[in-house]
Formats: structure tokens, C-alpha cells, sequence
């Protein structure tokens, strides 16, 4: 009798342990499912803040690249034109495009009177002394060029202008020529005309073989243009008084 009890005892010990164990499943997926959950919401979290993140990246992208577009960013901070007056003044005495010379001093110095080259090539457009020196007598100058008369900004922008339309005079108005020969030297210019067979017309800057060259005219070529579109009053000025 006692054992029958006593087994009876341990069926409801083993019923009532399966019944807590049935209670506590749902539980713990409740609560299984709660963590995921959480998970879930932490990703979307994450997600949204990359998406807000992204979308501020790309409008603030947007509005620099906008910015920069407009002219007076191009104006005051890409292209700006100090010294304007004067470049217009010796192009229209040399007959060059104020825009072309412009060009020039922006590939050379970006308008910084006291840039420097390595190689000793000073100034607004980037003059050798030796250079200068030749040009003074070209021009007439009776002084003999000092370091600083060279960097003066009015000298070197008359001197380089000068060159430049010697240049052009030199190669028949071929501004890829002139251009070239200003960059790597009118001897070197004349030897590939010889060699390559090259005509007055000529036009194909990737033909250039020195590499520095070809960067340096497609530079000026490009610096050209966004002078004469933003400078365009004056450049039709020009235009007119050359015309006359």
C-alpha cells in the first residue's frame, strides 16, 4: 500500500514538473522573441541613421559642387583676376587675348607675385632671370633686371606677356606652339616641328611628347576659357579694340 502511495507520489512529482516546465516554455520564447526584437530595432536604428547620413552626405555634396558652379565662387576663389587692369593693358599693347595671358599666370603662379620655382623661374609668370634679362632689351628697358624688379608684378606681366606674343609671332599665331615653347622652351618646340614634321595648323596636344607640356597647355587652354566666360565683358572689349 505504502509503495503504491509512494509511486502514486512520484507520478504527481513528474505531472506537476511537466506542467511548470509546459508554463515556463512560453516564456522563455516570450522572452526569446523579446530579444529579437530589440535586435531588430537596434538594426532599423542603425539603418535610419545611415540613411539620414548618407542623404546629408550627398545634399552637402551636392550644394559645394552647386556652389562652386556659380560665378561668384569661380570668380573669388577658383579663377579670381587680381591685376586684371594691367594684364588687359599690355594684351591689348602686344595684341594677345587678355584671356589667353590670364590663362598663363593662372597655370604658372595662380596669380602669386611671389611664387618661385625650383629652377629659379620667378613671379606672376614665372620668368628665368636670364629671360628677363633678353626681354628688358627687346623692349628697350635700359636697366639691367635685379631679382625684385623681375617679381615687381606690372614688370612681369609686361615682360611675360611680350614673350608670349613673340612666341605666337614665332609660330605663326599657333597658340599650342606658343604655348609649348613657353613651357618647355622655343628650342625644343622648333627641334619637334623638324622631327615630327609638324605644320602651321598644328593641333593635336597629346602629340606634345614631353608629358609636363601636354598637361601644361590643356591647363592654360582650359584656364583660357573659364577666363573668357567669366571675364567676358572685358574680353569683348578686347575683341572690339582689336577689330578697330
Amino acid at each position: 500500500m505504502s509503495a503504491h502511495i509512494m509511486s502514486t507520489s512520484a507520478m504527481d512529482e513528474v505531472w506537476q514538473l511537466r506542467e511548470e516546465g509546459s508554463r515556463m516554455e512560453p516564456r522563455h520564447r516570450r522572452k526569446a522573441t523579446s530579444h529579437v526584437s530589440r535586435e531588430d530595432r537596434r538594426m532599423g536604428r542603425r539603418q535610419g541613421i545611415s540613411f539620414v547620413l548618407g542623404f546629408l552626405l550627398f545634399v552637402t555634396c551636392f550644394g559645394v559642387y552647386f556652389a562652386s558652379q556659380t560665378d561668384y565662387v569661380q570668380k573669388n576663389w577658383l579663377y579670381p583676376y587680381p591685376y586684371r587692369e594691367t594684364v588687359e593693358q599690355y594684351a591689348r599693347a602686344y595684341g594677345v587675348d587678355s584671356s589667353l595671358a590670364a590663362g598663363v599666370i593662372h597655370a604658372e603662379s595662380r596669380f602669386n607675385s611671389n611664387a618661385q620655382s625650383h629652377r629659379g623661374a620667378v613671379g606672376l609668370m614665372q620668368l628665368m632671370p636670364d629671360t628677363a634679362e633678353w626681354i628688358a632689351g627687346q623692349v628697350d628697358d635700359d636697366y639691367h633686371c635685379t631679382l625684385t624688379q623681375i617679381q615687381e608684378p606690372e614688370t612681369n606681366i609686361r615682360y611675360g606677356i611680350w614673350y608670349l606674343a613673340s612666341l605666337q609671332k614665332e609660330f605663326d599665331g599657333n597658340d599650342i606652339l606658343a604655348l609649348a615653347a613657353y613651357n618647355a622652351g622655343r628650342g625644343n618646340v622648333q627641334d619637334w616641328i623638324t622631327e615630327y614634321g609638324w605644320t602651321q595648323d598644328f593641333a593635336s596636344v597629346d602629340a606634345i611628347p614631353y608629358a609636363e607640356t601636354r598637361e601644361y597647355v590643356n591647363r592654360v587652354l582650359k584656364y583660357q576659357k573659364k577666363y573668357q566666360t567669366l571675364y567676358a565683358p572685358h574680353s569683348e572689349s578686347f575683341l572690339s579694340a582689336s577689330a578697330k
